[in-house]
């Protein structure tokens, strides 16, 4: 195996014969050894076989004198490198309960959703990361405001002090409005909610009670209104689609008019940040949630009166909790001690997830009381008193302390052999003292007493690529959960990635080397954050100092891995799929914190994300100018447009488009020019598609050089209502 990126330093050559060296020395032998052979033309046979042998012995030396491949992966585990495990990928589930219950219920954690599993492909299962709590929330108080402040600083508490408290969750009294008499952008209206029990993440249902007297001047469909919610740092968007608002932002006029009773109240549900502290604004103290008044666009409008309520109530109808793709296995016996050092055991199922505080070995000894065994890297702190073990992620196998024959003992054992063979009368007595004291082994790491049972009381099973699902396709629960009605992922799983490779661990090896596991220059830093990530961080780029916002913060740039079939299937990668979710960030920062010097603050960006969409048209050899040939030439051009104008696979090198490099006319040009088939070439257009708050928009007309900044990245998906896919039309000629 040839490691081309490693230095070519000088090497020794441990035998420089070469095959006409040996072939003439066997020759030379001859007379010595066999006399009697006198014919030594090339058409002998007998120096055929002189020549087979050189040639084999030839191949020996080659060998010999390099290193092979299975001495440089025992380098490689000298320096304590292992190969990552896959990573699992990672997304939010969401439970819908059946009913209403009359206290907090809580989901434990570690329950199973899979995707549907069909004739061709096994059903994949998540498992959820921690417990579910679905709380009873209270209105404490309804607010409004007459602008949108980050801080609200101006409240006005005009609604419940008219009104009755029917229920810890329901007020109820006179008609009012929820904003201002001539409503404007800007206007407020606030809920603030609190609970015994946390309400993180939880599914809350507003259910609102109005008066349709008369129309509001909205147009239903697209009402002028933002929902958000206080996550202790930002504002955020709650209202997961329009159809979950079933007021129509407030236009109950309308409701009436379709056969409702908007008196009878009307929901809006709203999914909740995975955390949504208590937080003090003004004098009142709860959970915030907040309706805003947006601007107009030119096709909508807004209200012309302000919506009227007469009553107001919340309830949690469910939870949304973090999962990962991971089997959960229990209770495995991996066998009985025999009490020797270093014995190994073998797991069922690897790989082996990443252990948490719930996942070990217990040692059951004969007639004794279970034993907690503790995981660690490697054996190199053990004594023989610690209950250590370790586990190969990969592989799924458990070792115990081996022992080991200490180094500085071969000396002193080796002389004492020598005087064993040249022994003097008066050293007798101390010959055979010093051979009983001097045989000194080290165990690293207690042994499981003979006949102990050893087993393994849970660990995951799980990750890779695969795990990068597509939104709503895990629904199916692997076992039944009281008063859970339905589950469903909103939003695709991100950061699966699969096992590392060899070649991959051979390269990040020199890195390692440089950065000792200590985060001090901009290469530690992107080194140890790829770590960091097991395989879910595809790339990452260390900010400049003078692009940072402060003195002694660190800004990285992290591109997270995602399944890249999209690509092949025509599809691009949309840069939603790149999204840094929270759960990567905090196991990135916890990593670095231990490694970072004292006092150096860590950001975690995304880099700016600008997608473009190429429009061309082409003419083809004559040959291939039928309709078989047509549709696959134009399968292929798209699908090199979306791996050459991606993150992940784009650029010259197939490595991920350049961070900051401009996208040229020529570029796409060059790429179009190597397709098969093609004769000619038109025009390329070449429209930016970048994104303007939470949307993006499609710029109408072209651009010769695309430019994503200092920042940013280019990328490119198919999106038809967004028109951001490419369009190559063939020419007839």
């Amino acid at each position: 195996m040839e490691f081309e990126f490693l230095p070519k330093l000088p090497s020794s050559n441990l035998d420089d014969r070469t095959f006409d060296d040996l072939v003439e020395e066997c020759i030379m032998r001859i007379p010595r050894y066999c006399p009697e052979w006198t014919d030594h033309n090339l058409s002998d046979p007998g120096i055929t076989l002189i020549e087979l042998f050189a040639w084999l012995t030839d191949q020996m030396l080659l060998r010999f004198n390099k290193v092979p491949r299975k001495n440089y992966i025992a380098f490689l585990e000298l320096l304590g490198l292992r190969l990552q495990p896959p990573a699992p990928a990672r997304t939010d589930l969401t439970f819908y309960l059946s009913s209403d219950l009359p206290e907090t219920y809580t989901v434990q954690e570690g329950i199973e959703v899979s995707t549907v599993r069909t004739e061709t492909t096994e059903a994949i299962t998540f498992s959820t990361d921690s417990a579910l709590i679905v709380a009873k929330p209270r209105l404490q108080h309804v607010l409004t405001a007459l602008t949108t402040e980050e801080i609200p600083q101006s409240l006005r508490e005009r609604i419940t002090s008219t009104w009755n408290r029917q229920s810890n969750s329901f007020w109820e009294g006179s008609e009012q409005p929820i904003f201002e008499e001539e409503p404007s952008p800007g206007n407020c209206f606030y809920l603030v909610v609190n609970s015994d029990d946390p309400l993180d993440g939880n599914v809350l249902e507003i259910t609102v009670q109005g008066a349709s007297a008369t129309p509001t001047g909205i147009n239903p469909n697209q009402p002028p209104r933002r929902w958000e919610a206080w996550d202790g740092e930002k504002w955020q968007d709650v209202l997961l689609k329009e159809a979950d608002d079933k007021t129509r932002g407030f236009s109950f006029y309308e409701i009436a008019q379709q056969g409702s009773n908007p008196e009878q109240g009307t929901e809006v549900r709203l999914h909740l940040p995975q955390s949504w502290p208590v937080t003090n604004f003004v004098s009142y103290r709860g959970r915030w949630i907040r309706c805003v008044l947006t601007p107009l666009d030119t096709n909508n409008s807004g209200y012309n009166r302000p919506p009227r309520i007469v009553g107001v109530g919340v309830r949690s109808v469910g939870a949304t909790v973090r999962a990962s793709q991971s089997y959960v296995i229990k209770d495995e016996r991996l066998g009985i001690s025999n009490g020797k050092p270093g014995q190994t055991f073998q797991l069922q199922q690897p790989p082996i997830l990443e252990r948490r505080d719930s996942e070990y070995i217990i040692v059951i000894p004969p007639g004794g009381l279970p034993q907690r065994w503790q995981e660690v890297r490697d054996f190199a702190d053990s004594n023989s008193e610690c209950l250590h073990y370790t586990i190969d992620s990969c592989s799924g196998t458990v070792q115990f302390g081996p022992l080991i024959r200490e180094p500085s003992q071969l000396k002193s054992q080796t002389e004492v052999r020598v005087r064993i063979q040249q022994p003097r009368p008066e050293d007798t007595f101390v010959q055979t003292s010093t051979i009983e004291n001097n045989i000194l082994q080290h165990q690293y790491g207690a042994v499981p007493p003979r006949g102990a049972e050893i087993r393994m009381v849970t660990y995951r099973t799980g990750g890779g690529r695969e795990g990068n699902v597509q939104a709503q396709s895990l629904q199916f629960l692997k076992s039944a959960v009281p008063y859970v009605d339905s589950v469903i992922n909103h939003f695709g799983a991100i950061n699966g990635a699969d096992a590392e490779s060899l070649e991959q661990a051979v390269i990040k090896a020199p890195r390692i080397l440089r950065s000792r596991d200590r985060a001090v220059t901009v290469e530690d830093f992107e080194v140890l954050t790829q770590t960091a990530g097991e395989g879910a961080v595809a790339r990452v780029r260390c900010l400049p100092a003078d692009m940072t916002r402060q003195a002694g913060t660190v800004g990285l740039l992290i591109v997270p891995n995602y399944n890249t079939d999209g690509i092949t299937q025509g599809q691009g990668l949309s840069p939603d799929k790149f999204d840094l979710s929270p759960a990567l960030q905090e196991q990135i920062k916890r990593y670095l914190d231990e490694r970072k010097l004292l006092g150096i603050q860590v950001q975690l960006q995304q880099p700016e994300y600008v997608g473009v969409s190429v429009q061309t048209e082409i003419a083809l050899e004559p040959a291939y100018d039928n309709p078989l040939a047509r549709d696959e030439i134009l399968r292929a051009i798209r699908v090199s447009l979306y791996k050459y104008l991606n993150p992940l696979t784009g650029g010259i090198d197939g490595k991920g488009w350049a961070f900051g490099r401009p996208l040229y006319e020529s570029d796409i040009v060059a790429l179009l020019q190597q397709s098969h088939g093609v004769r000619y070439l038109g025009p390329v257009l070449l429209f930016p598609i970048r994104k303007q708050g939470d949307t993006w928009r499609r710029q109408p007309s072209p651009e010769r050089v695309i430019d994503p900044g200092v920042q940013g990245l280019i990328c490119s998906w198919a999106d038809n209502s967004l028109r951001s896919g490419h369009v190559v039309n063939i020419l007839n000629r």
